[in-house]
């Protein structure tokens, strides 16, 4: 085990306003008249919706099924009807509504048939591809899939960290989880140490949370196990960021680009752990989460409450003055504001937050930048926020990138620090989206590309197979004529033949020259008469033969 803790650079030290929700026990809350999950789990994984309006559902049911490798199953948090699958608003800055599946309670809230999974015979990957398909994701606020990060990295696992720091001012559901429900939390942590196998787990909890620290610890006594240890970090914000925490524990610095597995470290929430002990000791998927109702309200507490209840019917329970102007869901300092109070509950909902102009006063006007640095002494990242704010600013996100903008963990406390009152991560934010979006569309550019050079060089490929086949087929054409034309100058007649005619026209030849060599017999006494008309024999004879050489011509 360690022996000592380890600092970080930068982070603040705002007032914590931890117990106004954290005196009393957590509280169920009541069915709500309808529930929004929205389908939607971050900005990259989106759920194929499985069920159709009308369809009547269990608790537990699966709804939506897994598309990609950062996506997980989605599930009906109660029993009821399907009513409708259309764009509902969801806790985004934007305000832009998402697709989501709307179910009406019948009031039983009956479960599906649940049954343990027993992973102790079961592979690693079949324990993982379990967990995906209960929906469990990150609890403290990122809402990351956990069969995710339970891979086994490239250097495998080597501690296993669970996150009980819950750092931020005014959100206690971290700590009343572990007030209430150690034993839990510690067996879903031993189920995640043997699908990773990590040799040791550390809990780490801020020291401003005594009752969570002497509950847990009395959990790790009566579990009699070695390789866990609860240990209490100074409390400073950032103190729960993941890197900050594994910094503060282990002494290892995730560098930039780099995540805790190429160092054999993992981090999770300890609601995210007591959500893997639900799901493989009871068989129930992730339905429902612990969240913190505090700020401007006279009834603060921490309600259990199923995934999807419009938080207009949650602020009942704790009580809103009058003076309430807005909401934030999470904390003052990463929280972001509703621009409707239909908005549902997510995984990832850790805290509604209701404000007041005395409580939280507007913020003054944003001034320019003084380039004081007091941004970068604060950040716990090691960045240099006011370079990123110029950059974000003049939407030159090339340059912004090469700041290291995707480090930036949006913990607020450059804003919180910032003497201009400049909202440094709003434009963080802003420019990261529009990078997301701009590599989108430089995806499906990619895309639509490749698909048209495809399609022309399939194109050519075929033009050419014609051309080819026009060569061949024209070629063939002209061998037949050619064939045609050397049969019909091909002789008539057989070589026998030819010979035969050869003879014919040889005795021809030599009767004629006998003929003309001939002479009359019998023409010495003749008269003149007998004479003149032998004369005209003869020419008749020599007219008849002149005649004739034509078709002994042709003949030949």
């Amino acid at each position: 085990m360690i022996s000592m803790l380890f600092n970080f650079k930068g982070g603040v030290k705002p007032a914590s306003h931890k117990d106004e929700s954290a005196q009393a026990p957590i509280r169920v809350a009541p069915l709500p008249s309808h529930l929004v999950v929205p389908l939607r789990q971050s900005a990259r994984a989106v759920a194929r919706c499985v069920v159709e309006p009308g369809r009547v559902v269990l608790k537990g049911d699966v709804i939506a099924v897994p598309e990609g490798p950062m996506c997980t199953a989605v599930h009906a948090p109660s029993s009821g009807t399907v009513r409708a699958i259309a764009p509902q608003p969801i806790p985004h800055p934007s305000g832009l509504p998402a697709p989501s599946i709307v179910i009406e309670p019948d009031g039983e809230d009956r479960w599906v048939e649940r049954k343990r999974f027993d992973y102790r015979t079961s592979t690693a990957q079949q324990t993982r591809d379990y967990l995906r398909d209960c929906g469990i994701v990150g609890l403290g606020g990122a809402g990351f899939p956990s069969h995710i990060k339970l891979g086994p990295g490239e250097a495998g696992i080597e501690t296993l960290i669970l996150n009980g720091a819950e750092c931020e001012p005014w959100i206690t559901c971290d700590d009343r989880l572990m007030r209430e429900r150690a034993d839990g939390i510690l067996a879903g942590a031993d189920i995640m140490r043997h699908v990773t196998g990590a040799r040791r787990v550390l809990i780490g909890i801020e020291d401003n949370k005594p009752q969570a620290i002497e509950a847990m610890q009395t959990a790790v006594q009566s579990l009699g196990n070695s390789v866990m240890q609860v240990i209490a970090v100074p409390t400073r914000y950032p103190a729960g960021g993941e890197k900050q925490l594994i910094r503060t524990l282990t002494g290892i610095e995730i560098p930039y680009g780099k995540l805790g597995t190429h160092f054999g470290v993992q981090c999770f929430n300890v609601g995210s752990a007591y959500a893997v002990f639900r799901a493989v000791e009871h068989g129930e998927p992730l339905v429902s989460r612990v969240l913190t109702l505090s700020g401007n309200m006279a009834k603060p507490g921490n309600f259990e409450v199923l995934i999807g209840t419009p938080i207009r019917e949650l602020l009942p329970l704790a009580g809103p003055h009058a003076d309430t102007d807005r909401y934030l869901m999470g904390g003052p300092m990463m929280g972001v504001a509703l621009q409707t109070l239909d908005t549902p509950v997510i995984k990832g909902t850790n805290c509604i937050l209701a404000g007041s102009p005395a409580l939280f006063p507007p913020p003054p006007p944003e001034m320019p930048c003084i380039r004081c640095g007091a941004c970068a002494l604060a950040c716990p990242a090691e960045l240099q926020p006011f370079e990123l704010y110029w950059f974000s600013r003049a939407k030159i996100f090339g340059k912004a990138q090469e700041y290291s903008l995707f480090d930036c963990i949006e913990c607020g406390c450059c804003s919180y620090v910032c003497p201009s009152r400049i909202p440094l991560v709003d434009y963080f934010r802003f420019a990261k989206g529009e990078i997301w979006a701009r590599e989108r569309e430089k995806t499906a550019a990619d895309i639509a590309r490749e698909r048209y050079e495809q399609r022309l060089a399939r194109e050519e490929r075929e033009k050419a197979e014609k051309a080819a086949k026009l060569a061949a087929k024209t070629a063939a054409g002209r061998e037949k004529a050619a064939a045609a034309l050397a049969e019909v100058a091909k002789p008539a007649t057989t070589p026998e033949e030819d010979a035969k005619k050869a003879l014919i026209a040889a005795a021809l030849e030599r009767a004629k020259a006998q003929k003309e060599q001939a002479h009359p017999e019998n023409t010495g006494n003749l008269s003149p008469e007998q004479q003149a008309e032998v004369a005209a024999i003869e020419e008749r004879r020599a007219e008849i033969r002149e005649m004739a050489k034509p078709h002994l011509r042709q003949d030949d």
